[in-house]
Protein backbone atom coordinates (compact mmCIF):
# COMPACT_ATOMS: atom_id res chain seq x y z
CA UNK A 1 0.00 0.00 0.00
CA UNK A 2 1.38 3.40 -0.99
CA UNK A 3 0.13 6.88 -0.19
CA UNK A 4 1.48 10.09 -1.70
CA UNK A 5 0.78 13.44 -0.12
CA UNK A 6 1.94 16.92 -1.13
CA UNK A 7 2.60 18.98 1.97
CA UNK A 8 1.46 22.55 2.35
CA UNK A 9 2.59 25.42 4.51
CA UNK A 10 -1.02 25.92 5.64
CA UNK A 11 -1.39 24.48 9.18
CA UNK A 12 -4.92 23.16 8.54
CA UNK A 13 -3.91 21.35 5.35
CA UNK A 14 -0.79 19.88 6.97
CA UNK A 15 -2.78 18.73 9.97
CA UNK A 16 -5.26 16.95 7.72
CA UNK A 17 -2.53 15.11 5.85
CA UNK A 18 -0.82 13.94 9.04
CA UNK A 19 -4.13 12.78 10.53
CA UNK A 20 -4.64 10.41 7.60
CA UNK A 21 -1.28 8.67 7.70
CA UNK A 22 -1.34 4.84 8.08
CA UNK A 23 -1.20 3.47 11.60
CA UNK A 24 0.61 0.31 10.48
CA UNK A 25 4.36 -0.39 10.34
CA UNK A 26 6.21 0.57 7.20
CA UNK A 27 8.66 2.88 5.45
CA UNK A 28 8.34 6.61 4.75
CA UNK A 29 10.09 8.55 1.98
CA UNK A 30 10.51 12.33 2.15
CA UNK A 31 10.99 14.15 -1.16
CA UNK A 32 12.01 17.70 -2.07
CA UNK A 33 10.29 20.04 -4.52
CA UNK A 34 12.01 18.36 -7.49
CA UNK A 35 10.66 14.97 -6.46
CA UNK A 36 14.07 13.63 -5.36
CA UNK A 37 14.03 11.32 -2.33
CA UNK A 38 15.97 13.07 0.43
CA UNK A 39 15.33 10.76 3.38
CA UNK A 40 14.06 7.21 3.99
CA UNK A 41 13.04 5.90 7.39
CA UNK A 42 11.07 3.06 8.94
CA UNK A 43 8.53 3.02 11.73
CA UNK A 44 6.55 0.62 13.90
CA UNK A 45 3.62 3.04 13.55
CA UNK A 46 3.95 5.31 10.51
CA UNK A 47 1.50 7.97 11.68
CA UNK A 48 3.32 8.51 15.00
CA UNK A 49 6.82 8.56 13.53
CA UNK A 50 6.11 10.85 10.58
CA UNK A 51 4.10 13.31 12.71
CA UNK A 52 7.09 13.72 15.03
CA UNK A 53 8.92 15.62 12.28
CA UNK A 54 6.16 18.23 12.04
CA UNK A 55 4.50 18.61 15.43
CA UNK A 56 7.58 19.72 17.35
CA UNK A 57 9.83 21.23 14.69
CA UNK A 58 11.51 23.49 17.25
CA UNK A 59 12.66 20.42 19.21
CA UNK A 60 14.26 18.73 16.21
CA UNK A 61 18.01 18.26 15.87
CA UNK A 62 19.78 20.75 13.54
CA UNK A 63 19.96 18.06 10.86
CA UNK A 64 16.25 17.26 11.09
CA UNK A 65 15.33 20.95 11.07
CA UNK A 66 17.10 21.30 7.71
CA UNK A 67 15.40 18.11 6.51
CA UNK A 68 11.99 19.42 7.66
CA UNK A 69 12.50 22.67 5.74
CA UNK A 70 13.07 20.78 2.47
CA UNK A 71 10.20 18.25 2.61
CA UNK A 72 7.74 18.90 -0.22
CA UNK A 73 6.29 15.44 -0.76
CA UNK A 74 5.76 12.32 1.31
CA UNK A 75 5.27 8.68 0.37
CA UNK A 76 4.64 5.75 2.69
CA UNK A 77 4.87 2.00 2.08
CA UNK A 78 2.98 -0.16 4.55
CA UNK A 79 4.48 -3.53 5.57
CA UNK A 80 3.20 -6.45 7.62
CA UNK A 81 5.72 -5.91 10.41
CA UNK A 82 8.48 -3.63 11.63
CA UNK A 83 10.91 -6.41 10.70
CA UNK A 84 9.80 -6.26 7.06
CA UNK A 85 10.09 -2.46 7.26
CA UNK A 86 13.71 -2.78 8.38
CA UNK A 87 14.61 -4.91 5.35
CA UNK A 88 12.70 -2.66 2.95
CA UNK A 89 14.30 0.49 4.38
CA UNK A 90 17.78 -1.00 3.92
CA UNK A 91 17.09 -1.97 0.30
CA UNK A 92 15.60 1.44 -0.56
CA UNK A 93 18.51 3.35 0.97
CA UNK A 94 20.93 1.21 -1.02
CA UNK A 95 18.99 1.93 -4.23
CA UNK A 96 18.26 5.66 -3.83
CA UNK A 97 21.14 6.84 -1.56
CA UNK A 98 19.20 9.83 -0.09
CA UNK A 99 21.37 12.73 0.97
CA UNK A 100 19.96 12.98 4.53
CA UNK A 101 20.53 9.30 5.29
CA UNK A 102 23.83 7.90 6.49
CA UNK A 103 25.00 6.14 3.32
CA UNK A 104 27.97 3.77 3.04
CA UNK A 105 30.00 4.73 0.01
CA UNK A 106 31.02 1.14 -0.51
CA UNK A 107 30.33 -0.70 -3.75
CA UNK A 108 32.73 -3.60 -3.20
CA UNK A 109 31.99 -7.30 -3.10
CA UNK A 110 34.26 -8.84 -0.49
CA UNK A 111 36.23 -12.05 -1.21
CA UNK A 112 35.38 -15.33 0.52
CA UNK A 113 36.83 -18.83 0.44
CA UNK A 114 34.17 -21.30 -0.71
CA UNK A 115 34.31 -24.98 0.27
CA UNK A 116 31.49 -27.07 -1.32
CA UNK A 117 31.52 -29.87 1.28
CA UNK A 118 28.70 -31.80 -0.41
CA UNK A 119 30.67 -32.33 -3.64
CA UNK A 120 32.34 -35.69 -4.20
CA UNK A 121 35.78 -34.02 -4.25
CA UNK A 122 35.44 -30.45 -2.89
CA UNK A 123 38.02 -27.84 -3.77
CA UNK A 124 38.57 -24.37 -2.31
CA UNK A 125 37.79 -21.40 -4.54
CA UNK A 126 37.78 -17.62 -4.18
CA UNK A 127 34.36 -16.01 -4.68
CA UNK A 128 32.85 -12.56 -4.21
CA UNK A 129 29.20 -13.57 -4.01
CA UNK A 130 27.78 -15.78 -1.29
CA UNK A 131 25.02 -18.08 -2.53
CA UNK A 132 22.52 -20.29 -0.71
CA UNK A 133 24.07 -23.45 -2.17
CA UNK A 134 24.91 -25.42 1.02
CA UNK A 135 28.63 -24.75 0.56
CA UNK A 136 30.71 -23.31 3.41
CA UNK A 137 31.96 -19.73 3.07
CA UNK A 138 34.86 -18.30 5.07
CA UNK A 139 35.50 -14.57 5.20
CA UNK A 140 35.21 -11.74 4.40
CA UNK A 141 38.93 -11.19 3.78
CA UNK A 142 39.72 -7.47 3.63
CA UNK A 143 42.30 -6.79 2.31
CA UNK A 144 42.80 -9.88 0.15
CA UNK A 145 46.38 -10.42 1.35
CA UNK A 146 45.11 -12.27 4.44
CA UNK A 147 43.18 -14.66 2.18
CA UNK A 148 46.24 -15.31 -0.02
CA UNK A 149 48.31 -16.09 3.08
CA UNK A 150 45.64 -18.50 4.34
CA UNK A 151 45.47 -20.27 0.98
CA UNK A 152 49.24 -20.58 0.90
CA UNK A 153 49.20 -22.29 4.31
CA UNK A 154 46.40 -24.68 3.31
CA UNK A 155 48.06 -25.70 0.05
CA UNK A 156 51.36 -26.32 1.79
CA UNK A 157 49.96 -28.38 4.68
CA UNK A 158 46.76 -30.07 3.44
CA UNK A 159 46.93 -32.19 0.25
CA UNK A 160 43.67 -30.86 -1.18
CA UNK A 161 43.19 -30.92 -4.96
CA UNK A 162 43.57 -27.54 -6.68
CA UNK A 163 42.84 -28.55 -10.29
CA UNK A 164 39.54 -27.95 -12.10
CA UNK A 165 39.14 -31.28 -13.90
CA UNK A 166 36.40 -33.77 -13.11
CA UNK A 167 37.73 -36.25 -10.57
CA UNK A 168 36.43 -39.77 -11.24
CA UNK A 169 39.52 -41.93 -10.72
CA UNK A 170 40.05 -42.60 -14.43
CA UNK A 171 42.98 -40.28 -15.17
CA UNK A 172 45.99 -42.09 -16.63
CA UNK A 173 48.62 -40.28 -14.62
CA UNK A 174 48.90 -37.77 -11.78
CA UNK A 175 50.14 -34.22 -12.18
CA UNK A 176 53.11 -32.48 -10.58
CA UNK A 177 51.11 -31.69 -7.42
CA UNK A 178 51.14 -35.40 -6.59
CA UNK A 179 54.89 -35.62 -7.14
CA UNK A 180 55.53 -32.81 -4.64
CA UNK A 181 53.07 -34.33 -2.12
CA UNK A 182 50.50 -31.53 -2.32
CA UNK A 183 47.75 -33.78 -3.66
CA UNK A 184 47.06 -37.50 -3.19
CA UNK A 185 45.89 -37.95 -6.82
CA UNK A 186 42.23 -38.91 -6.35
CA UNK A 187 41.94 -38.31 -10.12
CA UNK A 188 43.83 -41.59 -10.72
CA UNK A 189 42.02 -43.55 -8.02
CA UNK A 190 45.02 -43.31 -5.69
CA UNK A 191 42.81 -41.78 -2.98
CA UNK A 192 39.25 -42.77 -2.06
CA UNK A 193 36.39 -40.33 -1.68
CA UNK A 194 36.22 -41.10 2.05
CA UNK A 195 39.94 -40.41 2.56
CA UNK A 196 39.66 -37.20 0.56
CA UNK A 197 36.77 -36.00 2.74
CA UNK A 198 38.94 -36.49 5.81
CA UNK A 199 41.27 -33.83 4.37
CA UNK A 200 38.28 -31.60 3.62
CA UNK A 201 37.23 -31.91 7.27
CA UNK A 202 40.76 -30.95 8.38
CA UNK A 203 40.73 -27.86 6.13
CA UNK A 204 37.35 -26.89 7.55
CA UNK A 205 38.61 -27.23 11.12
CA UNK A 206 41.66 -25.14 10.28
CA UNK A 207 39.54 -22.34 8.78
CA UNK A 208 37.16 -22.45 11.75
CA UNK A 209 40.04 -22.23 14.24
CA UNK A 210 39.33 -25.69 15.71
CA UNK A 211 43.03 -26.42 16.14
CA UNK A 212 42.68 -28.91 19.03
CA UNK A 213 40.24 -31.14 17.13
CA UNK A 214 42.41 -30.95 14.02
CA UNK A 215 45.60 -32.08 15.76
CA UNK A 216 43.86 -34.77 17.82
CA UNK A 217 42.35 -36.23 14.64
CA UNK A 218 45.72 -36.34 12.89
CA UNK A 219 47.50 -37.87 15.90
CA UNK A 220 44.81 -40.53 16.14
CA UNK A 221 45.20 -41.31 12.43
CA UNK A 222 49.00 -41.48 12.82
CA UNK A 223 48.68 -43.90 15.77
CA UNK A 224 46.26 -46.06 13.80
CA UNK A 225 48.64 -46.18 10.81
CA UNK A 226 51.54 -47.16 13.06
CA UNK A 227 49.51 -49.98 14.64
CA UNK A 228 48.65 -51.25 11.15
CA UNK A 229 52.38 -51.06 10.34
CA UNK A 230 51.60 -48.59 7.55
CA UNK A 231 54.81 -46.80 8.39
CA UNK A 232 55.00 -44.66 5.26
CA UNK A 233 51.52 -43.27 5.96
CA UNK A 234 52.37 -42.75 9.64
CA UNK A 235 55.54 -40.84 8.68
CA UNK A 236 53.55 -38.65 6.29
CA UNK A 237 51.02 -37.85 9.04
CA UNK A 238 53.85 -37.16 11.50
CA UNK A 239 55.38 -34.66 9.10
CA UNK A 240 51.99 -33.10 8.47
CA UNK A 241 51.37 -32.67 12.22
CA UNK A 242 54.76 -31.01 12.61
CA UNK A 243 54.06 -28.64 9.71
CA UNK A 244 50.64 -27.75 11.09
CA UNK A 245 52.01 -27.09 14.59
CA UNK A 246 54.66 -24.78 13.15
CA UNK A 247 52.13 -23.04 10.95
CA UNK A 248 49.67 -22.61 13.82
CA UNK A 249 52.38 -21.17 16.04
CA UNK A 250 53.03 -18.59 13.34
CA UNK A 251 49.47 -18.01 12.12
CA UNK A 252 47.69 -17.99 15.49
CA UNK A 253 50.19 -15.65 17.12
CA UNK A 254 47.61 -12.95 16.40
CA UNK A 255 44.80 -15.03 17.93
CA UNK A 256 42.16 -12.84 19.49
CA UNK A 257 39.12 -14.99 20.16
CA UNK A 258 37.91 -18.42 19.15
CA UNK A 259 34.51 -17.01 18.13
CA UNK A 260 33.32 -15.57 14.84
CA UNK A 261 33.10 -11.87 15.58
CA UNK A 262 32.73 -8.54 13.83
CA UNK A 263 33.81 -5.67 16.06
CA UNK A 264 32.62 -2.14 15.33
CA UNK A 265 34.61 0.88 16.50
CA UNK A 266 33.72 4.55 16.08
CA UNK A 267 35.80 7.74 16.32
CA UNK A 268 34.56 11.31 15.90
CA UNK A 269 36.38 14.63 15.54
CA UNK A 270 34.11 17.60 14.95
CA UNK A 271 31.82 16.60 12.10
CA UNK A 272 34.22 13.94 10.77
CA UNK A 273 33.49 10.31 11.72
CA UNK A 274 35.15 6.98 11.02
CA UNK A 275 33.50 3.62 11.68
CA UNK A 276 35.92 0.69 11.73
CA UNK A 277 34.88 -2.97 11.39
CA UNK A 278 37.29 -5.74 12.41
CA UNK A 279 36.60 -9.29 11.15
CA UNK A 280 37.68 -12.17 13.41
CA UNK A 281 37.32 -15.70 12.01
CA UNK A 282 38.80 -18.91 13.32
CA UNK A 283 40.76 -17.07 15.99
CA UNK A 284 42.42 -14.73 13.48
CA UNK A 285 41.91 -11.09 12.66
CA UNK A 286 41.45 -11.70 8.93
CA UNK A 287 40.60 -8.18 7.85
CA UNK A 288 39.07 -4.83 8.50
CA UNK A 289 37.03 -2.18 6.69
CA UNK A 290 36.48 1.43 7.58
CA UNK A 291 33.82 3.94 6.53
CA UNK A 292 34.49 7.66 6.66
CA UNK A 293 32.14 10.64 6.62
CA UNK A 294 33.71 14.08 6.40
CA UNK A 295 30.56 15.85 7.61
CA UNK A 296 28.27 13.99 9.98
CA UNK A 297 27.09 16.96 12.03
CA UNK A 298 23.75 16.23 13.64
CA UNK A 299 24.04 12.45 13.14
CA UNK A 300 24.18 10.51 16.40
CA UNK A 301 26.60 7.67 17.07
CA UNK A 302 23.59 5.35 17.40
CA UNK A 303 22.33 6.23 13.91
CA UNK A 304 25.79 5.81 12.40
CA UNK A 305 26.28 2.35 13.94
CA UNK A 306 22.78 1.18 13.04
CA UNK A 307 23.05 2.42 9.45
CA UNK A 308 26.48 0.82 9.04
CA UNK A 309 25.19 -2.57 10.18
CA UNK A 310 22.05 -2.46 8.04
CA UNK A 311 23.80 -1.40 4.84
CA UNK A 312 26.95 -3.50 5.27
CA UNK A 313 25.09 -6.75 5.93
CA UNK A 314 22.51 -5.98 3.24
CA UNK A 315 25.30 -6.91 0.82
CA UNK A 316 26.21 -10.54 0.20
CA UNK A 317 28.08 -10.66 3.51
CA UNK A 318 27.72 -13.59 5.89
CA UNK A 319 27.19 -12.26 9.43
CA UNK A 320 29.35 -13.73 12.22
CA UNK A 321 27.99 -15.36 15.36
CA UNK A 322 28.66 -12.20 17.35
CA UNK A 323 28.74 -8.46 16.58
CA UNK A 324 30.28 -6.14 19.17
CA UNK A 325 29.16 -2.48 19.17
CA UNK A 326 30.41 0.71 20.86
CA UNK A 327 26.83 1.93 21.47
CA UNK A 328 23.40 0.35 21.46
CA UNK A 329 20.35 1.62 19.56
CA UNK A 330 16.57 1.31 19.68
CA UNK A 331 16.21 -1.35 16.97
CA UNK A 332 19.08 -3.53 18.18
CA UNK A 333 16.92 -6.61 18.82
CA UNK A 334 15.32 -6.20 15.39
CA UNK A 335 18.70 -6.00 13.67
CA UNK A 336 19.84 -9.05 15.67
CA UNK A 337 16.82 -11.01 14.43
CA UNK A 338 17.51 -9.93 10.84
CA UNK A 339 21.17 -11.01 11.05
CA UNK A 340 20.15 -14.36 12.56
CA UNK A 341 17.75 -15.04 9.70
CA UNK A 342 20.40 -14.02 7.19
CA UNK A 343 22.97 -16.38 8.75
CA UNK A 344 20.35 -19.09 9.42
CA UNK A 345 21.59 -19.48 12.99
CA UNK A 346 21.66 -17.32 16.11
CA UNK A 347 23.64 -14.06 15.94
CA UNK A 348 24.22 -11.96 19.06
CA UNK A 349 24.57 -8.17 18.90
CA UNK A 350 26.26 -6.89 22.07
CA UNK A 351 27.64 -3.73 23.67
CA UNK A 352 30.39 -5.13 25.94
CA UNK A 353 31.32 -3.18 29.07
CA UNK A 354 34.11 -5.34 30.52
CA UNK A 355 36.33 -8.33 29.88
CA UNK A 356 37.94 -9.66 26.71
CA UNK A 357 35.12 -8.47 24.45
CA UNK A 358 35.45 -4.94 25.81
CA UNK A 359 39.18 -5.07 25.08
CA UNK A 360 38.40 -6.09 21.50
CA UNK A 361 36.01 -3.17 21.23
CA UNK A 362 38.74 -0.82 22.46
CA UNK A 363 41.03 -2.20 19.75
CA UNK A 364 38.41 -1.35 17.13
CA UNK A 365 37.98 2.12 18.64
CA UNK A 366 41.73 2.74 18.46
CA UNK A 367 41.81 1.62 14.82
CA UNK A 368 38.90 3.96 14.05
CA UNK A 369 40.78 6.89 15.63
CA UNK A 370 43.93 6.14 13.61
CA UNK A 371 41.93 5.81 10.39
CA UNK A 372 40.05 9.05 11.10
CA UNK A 373 43.27 11.01 11.52
CA UNK A 374 44.62 9.52 8.27
CA UNK A 375 41.44 10.40 6.37
CA UNK A 376 41.60 13.98 7.64
CA UNK A 377 45.28 14.25 6.69
CA UNK A 378 44.58 12.94 3.17
CA UNK A 379 41.55 15.21 2.90
CA UNK A 380 43.63 18.25 3.82
CA UNK A 381 46.35 17.25 1.37
CA UNK A 382 43.75 16.60 -1.33
CA UNK A 383 42.22 20.02 -0.82
CA UNK A 384 45.63 21.65 -1.13
CA UNK A 385 46.36 19.55 -4.23
CA UNK A 386 43.27 20.50 -6.21
CA UNK A 387 43.53 24.17 -5.22
CA UNK A 388 47.13 24.26 -6.44
CA UNK A 389 46.19 22.34 -9.59
CA UNK A 390 43.39 24.81 -10.31
CA UNK A 391 45.86 27.67 -10.00
CA UNK A 392 48.56 26.02 -12.16
CA UNK A 393 46.14 25.16 -14.96
CA UNK A 394 44.00 28.32 -14.55
CA UNK A 395 40.86 26.21 -14.32
CA UNK A 396 37.51 27.99 -13.87
CA UNK A 397 36.67 25.84 -10.82
CA UNK A 398 38.30 23.38 -8.43
CA UNK A 399 38.23 19.94 -10.12
CA UNK A 400 36.21 17.42 -8.10
CA UNK A 401 36.29 14.71 -10.79
CA UNK A 402 39.40 13.94 -12.84
CA UNK A 403 39.58 11.24 -15.52
CA UNK A 404 42.91 9.98 -16.85
CA UNK A 405 43.67 7.88 -19.97
CA UNK A 406 46.65 5.68 -20.79
CA UNK A 407 47.57 3.39 -23.73
CA UNK A 408 49.44 0.08 -23.41
CA UNK A 409 50.73 -2.34 -26.07
CA UNK A 410 53.72 -4.51 -26.96
CA UNK A 411 55.18 -3.49 -30.32
CA UNK A 412 51.68 -2.60 -31.45
CA UNK A 413 50.08 -5.90 -30.40
CA UNK A 414 47.30 -6.41 -27.84
CA UNK A 415 46.73 -2.66 -27.75
CA UNK A 416 44.53 -1.56 -24.87
CA UNK A 417 43.65 1.63 -23.02
CA UNK A 418 42.53 2.47 -19.51
CA UNK A 419 40.48 5.22 -17.95
CA UNK A 420 40.69 5.78 -14.20
CA UNK A 421 38.71 8.24 -12.12
CA UNK A 422 39.63 10.40 -9.15
CA UNK A 423 36.63 11.94 -7.41
CA UNK A 424 36.26 13.91 -4.18
CA UNK A 425 39.68 13.00 -2.85
CA UNK A 426 39.89 9.29 -3.76
CA UNK A 427 40.14 6.90 -6.68
CA UNK A 428 36.66 5.79 -7.70
CA UNK A 429 37.23 2.25 -8.97
CA UNK A 430 33.58 1.61 -9.79
CA UNK A 431 33.92 4.17 -12.61
CA UNK A 432 37.13 2.74 -14.09
CA UNK A 433 36.88 1.58 -17.70
CA UNK A 434 39.21 -0.42 -19.95
CA UNK A 435 39.21 -0.60 -23.74
CA UNK A 436 40.49 -2.90 -26.46
CA UNK A 437 41.74 -0.81 -29.36
CA UNK A 438 39.48 -1.68 -32.31
CA UNK A 439 40.27 0.68 -35.21
CA UNK A 440 44.05 1.08 -35.01
CA UNK A 441 46.70 -1.32 -36.24
CA UNK A 442 50.24 -1.25 -34.92
CA UNK A 443 51.83 1.02 -32.33
CA UNK A 444 50.02 4.30 -32.98
CA UNK A 445 49.41 5.88 -29.58
CA UNK A 446 47.97 9.07 -31.09
CA UNK A 447 45.26 7.28 -33.07
CA UNK A 448 44.59 4.91 -30.17
CA UNK A 449 44.09 7.83 -27.80
CA UNK A 450 41.73 9.48 -30.28
CA UNK A 451 39.66 6.28 -30.45
CA UNK A 452 39.24 5.68 -26.72
CA UNK A 453 38.50 9.31 -25.84
CA UNK A 454 35.86 9.44 -28.54
CA UNK A 455 34.37 6.16 -27.32
CA UNK A 456 34.30 7.40 -23.72
CA UNK A 457 32.58 10.73 -24.39
CA UNK A 458 30.59 10.19 -27.54
CA UNK A 459 30.36 6.53 -28.49
CA UNK A 460 28.53 3.46 -27.28
CA UNK A 461 30.05 3.66 -23.80
CA UNK A 462 28.62 7.12 -23.18
CA UNK A 463 25.15 6.06 -24.28
CA UNK A 464 25.00 2.59 -22.76
CA UNK A 465 21.94 2.28 -20.47
CA UNK A 466 22.83 2.05 -16.78
CA UNK A 467 26.49 2.90 -17.37
CA UNK A 468 26.34 6.61 -18.08
CA UNK A 469 29.16 8.44 -16.30
CA UNK A 470 29.17 12.13 -15.37
CA UNK A 471 31.38 14.55 -17.26
CA UNK A 472 34.74 15.24 -15.60
CA UNK A 473 36.04 18.65 -14.53
CA UNK A 474 39.46 17.75 -15.91
CA UNK A 475 40.78 15.14 -18.36
CA UNK A 476 44.42 14.07 -17.98
CA UNK A 477 46.14 12.35 -20.92
CA UNK A 478 49.21 10.26 -20.25
CA UNK A 479 51.51 11.67 -22.91
CA UNK A 480 52.84 14.82 -24.47
CA UNK A 481 51.61 17.23 -27.11
CA UNK A 482 50.82 14.50 -29.68
CA UNK A 483 48.56 12.47 -27.43
CA UNK A 484 46.95 15.66 -26.11
CA UNK A 485 46.19 16.87 -29.63
CA UNK A 486 44.60 13.54 -30.57
CA UNK A 487 42.41 13.61 -27.46
CA UNK A 488 41.37 17.22 -28.10
CA UNK A 489 40.29 16.32 -31.65
CA UNK A 490 38.19 13.46 -30.31
CA UNK A 491 36.52 15.66 -27.70
CA UNK A 492 35.80 18.37 -30.25
CA UNK A 493 34.20 15.74 -32.51
CA UNK A 494 31.71 14.85 -29.77
CA UNK A 495 31.03 18.45 -28.71
CA UNK A 496 33.03 18.57 -25.46
CA UNK A 497 35.58 21.24 -26.29
CA UNK A 498 34.67 23.14 -23.12
CA UNK A 499 35.98 20.40 -20.76
CA UNK A 500 39.43 21.19 -19.35
CA UNK A 501 42.15 18.85 -20.61
CA UNK A 502 45.92 18.47 -20.26
CA UNK A 503 48.75 16.07 -21.08
CA UNK A 504 51.23 14.77 -18.49
CA UNK A 505 54.67 13.46 -19.45
CA UNK A 506 58.34 13.39 -18.49
CA UNK A 507 61.21 14.31 -20.79
CA UNK A 508 63.69 11.47 -21.36
CA UNK A 509 66.32 11.37 -18.64
CA UNK A 510 64.51 14.05 -16.64
CA UNK A 511 62.75 13.71 -13.29
CA UNK A 512 60.51 16.71 -13.86
CA UNK A 513 56.84 16.19 -14.71
CA UNK A 514 55.55 18.38 -17.52
CA UNK A 515 51.96 19.51 -18.06
CA UNK A 516 50.96 20.19 -21.67
CA UNK A 517 48.04 22.58 -22.19
CA UNK A 518 45.95 23.35 -25.28
CA UNK A 519 47.25 26.33 -27.25
CA UNK A 520 50.49 26.58 -25.29
CA UNK A 521 53.78 25.64 -26.96
CA UNK A 522 55.93 25.22 -23.85
CA UNK A 523 54.85 22.85 -21.10
CA UNK A 524 54.51 23.78 -17.43
CA UNK A 525 57.20 22.13 -15.28
CA UNK A 526 55.57 20.92 -12.07
CA UNK A 527 57.36 21.46 -8.75
CA UNK A 528 58.92 18.14 -7.70
CA UNK A 529 57.29 17.72 -4.28
CA UNK A 530 54.19 19.87 -4.52
CA UNK A 531 50.72 18.51 -3.59
CA UNK A 532 49.48 19.07 -7.16
CA UNK A 533 52.38 17.06 -8.58
CA UNK A 534 51.72 14.17 -6.19
CA UNK A 535 48.04 14.20 -7.13
CA UNK A 536 48.50 14.00 -10.91
CA UNK A 537 51.33 11.47 -10.54
CA UNK A 538 49.12 9.23 -8.41
CA UNK A 539 46.27 9.38 -10.93
CA UNK A 540 48.59 8.83 -13.92
CA UNK A 541 50.37 5.91 -12.23
CA UNK A 542 47.02 4.28 -11.45
CA UNK A 543 45.96 4.63 -15.10
CA UNK A 544 49.26 3.04 -16.14
CA UNK A 545 48.81 0.17 -13.66
CA UNK A 546 45.24 -0.48 -14.80
CA UNK A 547 46.22 -0.49 -18.48
CA UNK A 548 49.24 -2.75 -17.93
CA UNK A 549 47.15 -5.23 -15.92
CA UNK A 550 44.60 -5.51 -18.74
CA UNK A 551 47.32 -5.76 -21.38
CA UNK A 552 49.07 -8.58 -19.50
CA UNK A 553 45.79 -10.43 -19.10
CA UNK A 554 45.09 -10.33 -22.84
CA UNK A 555 48.63 -11.37 -23.65
CA UNK A 556 48.48 -14.18 -21.09
CA UNK A 557 45.12 -15.42 -22.40
CA UNK A 558 46.54 -15.49 -25.93
CA UNK A 559 49.38 -17.76 -24.77
CA UNK A 560 47.01 -20.46 -23.42
CA UNK A 561 46.86 -23.34 -25.94
CA UNK A 562 43.24 -23.48 -27.06
CA UNK A 563 43.26 -27.17 -28.11
CA UNK A 564 44.15 -28.27 -24.58
CA UNK A 565 41.37 -26.10 -23.18
CA UNK A 566 38.88 -27.70 -25.54
CA UNK A 567 40.01 -31.19 -24.62
CA UNK A 568 39.71 -30.35 -20.91
CA UNK A 569 36.17 -29.12 -21.49
CA UNK A 570 35.41 -32.26 -23.51
CA UNK A 571 36.52 -34.41 -20.61
CA UNK A 572 33.86 -32.65 -18.52
CA UNK A 573 31.18 -33.47 -21.03
CA UNK A 574 31.01 -30.00 -22.61
CA UNK A 575 29.70 -29.73 -26.14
Amino acid sequence: MRTSQVLSDQPGRLSGILDNLPKQPGVYLFKDRRGDIIYIGKAAVLSDRVRSYFQHAADLTPKNRVLYSQIADLETIVTHSEFEALILESNLIKRHRPRFNVVLRDDKQYPYLRLPIHDDFPRLSIVRRVKQDKALYFGPYVPTGAMRDTLKVIRKVFPLATCTIDINGSAERACLEFEIKRCMAPCTGNQTKEAYHQIVKQVRWFLEGRDTELLESLRSAMQDAAEREAFEEAARLRDQIGNIERMLAKQRVAQISAREQDIVGLARLGGAVDVQMLFVRGGLLIGRRDFFWSDAHGVTDEELVRSTLEQFYAKTVVPPKEVLLPVGFDDQSLVQRWLSEKKEEAVRVLVPERGVKYELLQLAQENAAVALNEHLRVQTESSESVEELQSLLTLPQIPTRIECFDISNTMGTYSVASMVVWEQGRMKKSDYRRFRIKTVEGANDFASMHEVVKRRYGGSLANKPGKTLPEPDLVVIDGGAGQLGAAMEAMAAVGLSQVAICGLAKAKGDKDERIFLPGRKTPIILPLKSPATRLVQTIRDEAHRFAITFHRKLRGDAMIPLPSLRSAKSSKGSS
